[in-house]
């Protein structure tokens, strides 16, 4: 019977497989704490409170990554260049969510606005994050292998929702409510999408890697569109949504450092 727990399973236990997801997870986290750094520099005058928890943001990004590349390498496995169908943060930029690479690349200092739409951006793809290592801390919190990098991600990823729920509510109460709601709703329905073309092409490798029958390979499409079907008319609307989260001022410490094996 497939399940998320078999198929994940699956994956870790055949190098080839645990080699591309964990490079594909390493390349996205890495490009996540590249991001946050660029915008933590270019933080307008009016918001440099903020600075500190972007900046911790970016540094629990850049420490994912750190972490997926060491479990390849306790492996003895180098990582290999991911395929641009696959590259999740970078499908997203394309579509123009987000802040552009072009604005970030420059030196030119964020608006309040380009704040409001980053956080946004954030609090939609850390529900999908934080919802997909809750998936997994749920199976492999205690697996010999992955267990302590699961732990210690999903944790992070908790707090990087707590944070931009809490900023974003702050921003509303500021007067800007129906700019976060419309960019909530724009990255949220471009998000599914997104969401849905690389998780065919990520099964679609790891089916030719592990030599997946078509029949296997053609229920989890399937199993993809329907989840797309249901985010595309209902789902998306919990990523939308604010709240005063339980953990305040969830980015207002230091990072915690990376496991010992990394």
């Amino acid at each position: 019977m497939l399940s998320a727990k078999s198929l994940f399973q699956e994956i870790i236990d055949d190098d080839e497989s645990f080699r591309l997801f964990c490079s594909i997870a390493a390349s996205g986290e890495s490009q996540g704490g590249w991001e946050n750094a660029r915008i933590a520099a270019l933080v307008p005058e009016s918001e440099r409170a903020l600075v500190p928890r972007i900046t911790r943001h970016g540094a629990d990004e850049d420490k994912h990554g750190r972490i997926f590349n060491a479990l390849m390498r306790k492996r003895g496995l180098e990582p290999v260049e991911v395929p641009p169908e696959t590259d999740y943060t970078m499908l997203l930029e394309r579509d123009g969510i987000g802040l552009a690479h072009e604005k970030l690349k420059a030196d030119q200092p964020l608006t309040e606005r380009d704040i409001i739409v980053y956080l946004s951006h954030s609090r939609v793809t850390e529900q999908r994050a934080s919802e997909q290592m809750v998936l997994l801390r749920k199976h492999f919190a205690d697996h010999p292998e992955i267990g302590k990098a699961v732990r210690m991600i999903s944790d992070d990823e908790d707090n990087h929702l707590a944070y931009t729920h809490e900023e974003l509510l702050r921003f509303a109460a500021a007067g800007h409510g129906r700019l976060i709601q419309r960019t909530l709703r724009e990255c949220a329905l471009a998000e599914v999408a997104v969401y849905r073309d690389v998780s065919l092409a990520v099964m679609a490798h790891m089916g030719r890697v592990l030599g997946w029958p078509k029949a296997k390979s053609a229920v989890l499409a399937a199993g993809i569109h329907a989840v797309y079907a249901y985010e595309r008319a209902f789902g998306w609307r919990r990523m939308v949504t604010l709240e005063m989260p339980e953990r305040r001022d969830a980015l207002g410490g230091p990072a915690t450092p990376a496991p010992e094996f990394a």
